[in-house]
């Protein structure tokens, strides 16, 4: 009951001012991110390969470089359809702080105020994860392909139990410090697991899974006061 009880509490604050500005910065840093990386891996090709480029028998070929530019747009196309939520989800974690306080504001008033987390560390915080994120989900294409009925079940544990871990921990180590929040993390272990599962179903789903960084952030922070006591 904790779960769906936090999970439908953050669903009933989804329109809030504040889950929109970090929804909206989010996503918008999200794909600047992913055009610069496409923009430098194309340039990269245009580098190595060249506009032009001589082949025995058929000669000097000049549409080498537009070809292997289409291909580079496709691949990236597709690699950004399974790396645009890990990515999003990192980089929005940087301002999941605001998502905690909004709900903290609407639901636990009577807290004392805290500090808001140092940018620098929220940007290590975020650096972290998205290392992590990336890495993962990359080694799990091995996953993926060795056990393929089953794809779907590996993506939503993995991601389950990743989201979990970082957003509780960002929601627990306002209030207690990083130390405590990763005992109690440990403590909960099952719990933070199935509500991750819970954010990372629909991952699978287009649009739908962009939001799930803010859910996220705003379900564990329920989560958070419920273990910790605090109603």
């Amino acid at each position: 009951m904790i779960i769906i009880n936090a999970f439908l509490a953050a669903l009933g604050q989804i329109g809030d001012p504040r889950f929109r500005k970090v929804l909206g910065l989010g996503v918008g840093l999200t794909l600047a991110l992913l055009v610069a990386v496409y923009a430098l891996f194309l340039w990269l090709i245009q580098t190595l390969v060249g506009p032009e480029v001589t082949l025995p028998v058929l000669g000097e070929v000049t549409w080498v470089g537009g070809l292997l530019s289409v291909s580079s747009l496709i691949f990236m196309l597709v690699l950004s359809v399974f790396l645009m939520v890990p990515v999003a989800s990192a980089i929005t974690s940087m301002f999941l702080d605001e998502v905690a306080q909004a709900v903290e504001d609407r639901h636990y008033p009577h807290l004392p105020a805290v500090a808001k987390v140092p940018f620098g560390e929220a940007l290590k915080d975020t650096v972290n994860f998205l290392g992590v994120l990336i890495a993962a989900n990359l080694a799990a294409f091995v996953l993926y392909a060795m056990f393929a009925p089953f794809a779907l079940f590996i993506f939503w544990g993995l991601n389950g139990f990743l989201l979990g871990r970082e957003y509780f921990t960002l929601a627990a180590m306002r209030r207690v410090g990083r130390a405590e929040a990763r005992r109690l993390r440990s403590k909960h272990l099952m719990t933070i697991w199935a509500a991750g599962a819970l954010m990372a179903i629909p991952l699978s789903v287009p649009l739908v899974n962009l939001l799930i960084p803010i859910l996220g952030a705003a379900t564990f922070t329920h989560i958070f006061h419920a273990v910790n006591g605090i109603r």
